[in-house]
């Protein structure tokens, strides 16, 4: 690509002729401050807070997150024309906003908050006329539009990478509002509960629905027996919440932390990982055989443990929810297990045992509340999801000094037995590609009798691709059930969700498995993830660093294959019986339902 030479701030840079202003200042190492941008998805300008000179004119203002480049151009960004541009924009701004900075749950980690402090505005300067609206809330998220400077952020996100597109610009001019069509509330319309509208949110506008209060109140009564579960992704994102490295495993301190918030037993999510592959793997298997039997039978068979996907398919293609894997999610079957064995086993009634799990997900706490996950005497099997982002701020509030807590996983920070034995294939389900790796480590050993060598499938492994391909021919795949060559695909982000799901729907997809995520890059980026500044996002592989800190785990793990799980071996011989068996189907597996859009 050619490139032009152009000034900034007194420094020389050569760029790419198709840069933006804001681009060139980064390869410069100048910062430009943005409200409104998100690097692919959100270029449009808004927010006018990253405005700097063009040449000498004073007045010549452009904002550099849409203001192309062109050789031989002169750039400044700290001028005392541009500097009183951005503060005048941020006092306006300031000027309708919510002031309860105090108690916002985003205090300190809001980007209006930062940009406001730096350039020393004046918080009232601008006082008058303000609107005030009512908070929106559902099971998984509330909007509050008091605290919302309509960046946009949110809408991209949900149209550009989910392809869901249920929120945008309502009203005009003063009186402009992020809304749904016709000012539907949240929870009656089509949204999946993915959350990736809070992640990109730069002030408290977004967040998730707090249970942080019921689960104290659970952990303070004596009669209740609390039970708190971490999925696979929250121990490499959590540390983020306490300044620490992005991508650090902190596994050890996290269940450390969970013990002294006063939890009865802390057991892990991966381990119902592994009690997922055993049963999707068994059904996927059982599909084979139909196949070669000749009965009817869907391929591909998708997998089912993300709820934002579920959702999604459940409004916008009701009409194959037969390619649905019917397996609970790792969330559904832990608590299915713990309501039913366990407390038979400890002698718990159900009553009194609270099953709390974190997940880095919004949409697992619409899971949760789904009818389908109650027991037969009406108890939900999970009672309280908690975020990434919630946990932080509960262990906070306790005083725990979380960095400095000990991290020896072979010691303090040991999940209890033998819900917490767990294989790392359960560990990489926090990574798009990871259920299907995990599938494959089980599925073709199954098939063959021998072990797959080698265990990174890693051709279905990284978040660049939004869809990722593979094939695998596999001799005894032919022999027993008649296939020459076994088809997979691996899709994150809803928006590639859509393109699979348009092949499936005209026939044109010819894969035998397909795993789905929700979010971009798997849950490691959930909506229930710590949150980053755009200006960090928009130049840092989140995915990335915290699926690198998985995989690193998963290649010292001892036990990397969810069927050679000791302890998910033995539920079976003393309760579950058979993989997909009627006691485990009873218990494991569930039906989804065609919603309705609106």
């Amino acid at each position: 690509m050619s490139k032009v030479n152009i000034v900034i701030d007194g420094v020389a840079v050569k760029v790419p002729k198709d840069a933006t202003i804001l681009e060139a200042a980064r390869l410069a190492n100048i910062k430009i401050p943005t409200l409104c941008y998100l690097k692919e998805i959100n270029k449009i300008g808004a927010c006018r807070v990253c405005m700097v000179q063009v040449g000498d004119n004073p007045w010549n203002l452009s904002a550099a997150c849409v203001a192309g480049v062109w050789d031989g151009m002169q750039v400044h960004t700290g001028t005392e024309r541009a500097v009183k541009a951005r503060k005048t924009t941020l006092e306006l701004l300031l000027s309708t906003h919510s002031n309860d900075c105090l108690s916002c749950v985003r205090s300190k980690n809001c980007e209006l908050q930062t940009f406001a402090a730096e350039y020393q505005t004046e918080e009232d300067k601008y006082a008058g006329a303000k609107l005030v609206f009512e908070k929106d809330a559902t099971q998984w998220l509330v909007r509050d539009n008091n605290k919302c400077i309509t960046c946009r952020k949110c809408v991209a996100a949900c149209k550009e990478r989910q392809a869901v597109n249920v929120i945008g610009a309502n009203e005009r001019g003063f009186a402009t509002l992020i809304g749904s069509a016709f000012d539907k509330p949240l929870a009656e319309i089509p949204c999946i509960a993915c959350g990736q509208c809070i992640v990109v949110c730069p002030t408290g506008a977004l967040t998730e629905k707090c249970d942080i209060e019921p689960v104290v109140a659970a952990l303070n009564d004596p009669t209740k027996y609390v039970v708190i579960a971490p999925a696979p992704s929250i121990r490499v994102a959590l540390g983020e919440e306490f300044g620490m490295r992005v991508g650090e495993n902190v596994e050890g301190r996290m269940v450390e932390a969970l013990r002294r918030l006063g939890a009865n037993a802390v057991y892990d999510i991966n381990w119902a990982a592994d009690l997922t592959i055993m049963e999707e793997g068994h059904e996927f298997i059982g599909r084979l055989q139909k196949h070669k039997e000749g009965k009817p039978v869907k391929f591909p068979m998708i997998t089912s443990c993300s709820p934002g996907w579920i959702k999604f398919i459940e409004m916008y293609y009701p009409e194959h929810l037969e390619h649905l894997s019917t397996c609970k999610s790792p969330q559904g079957m832990f608590g299915a297990i713990m309501k039913s064995y366990y407390a038979q086993q400890n002698k718990i009634n159900l009553k009194d045992l609270v099953v709390v799990t974190v997940m880095p997900c919004t949409a697992k706490k619409f899971e949760a509340a789904r009818k389908e996950l109650t027991t037969k005497d009406g108890y939900p099997e999970v009672d309280y999801v908690l975020t990434t982002r919630e946990l932080a701020r509960l262990i906070k509030s306790r005083g725990i000094d979380f960095p400095k807590l000990k991290g020896d996983v072979k010691k303090e920070g040991k999940f209890d037995q033998p819900f917490g034995e767990s294989s790392t294939a359960g560990l990489i389900f926090g990574a798009t590609g990871g259920v299907m790796e995990a599938a494959l480590r089980t599925v073709v050993e199954k098939i063959t009798g021998k072990p797959v060598k080698p265990l990174e499938v890693k051709d279905v492994r990284g978040p660049k691709k939004g869809i990722k391909e593979a094939k695998y021919r596999i001799p005894e795949l032919a022999s027993k059930f008649g296939i020459d060559e076994l088809k997979v695909a691996v899709v994150h982000g809803t928006q590639n969700a859509k393109t699979i799901m348009e092949k499936i729907k005209k026939g044109e997809a010819d894969y035998h498995l397909v795993e789905i995520m929700a979010c971009p890059g798997g849950c490691v980026t959930g909506g229930g993830q710590p949150i980053h500044t755009a200006e960090y996002m928009n130049n840092h592989d989140l995915r990335d660093q915290r699926a690198k800190a998985i995989y690193a785990t998963d290649k010292k793990g001892k036990v990397r294959e969810s069927h050679k799980n000791k302890s998910v071996e033995q539920l079976y011989k003393d309760f579950l019986g058979e993989p997909s068996g009627k006691k485990a189907y009873e218990l494991l597996h569930t039906k989804f339902q065609k919603r309705t859009k609106h």
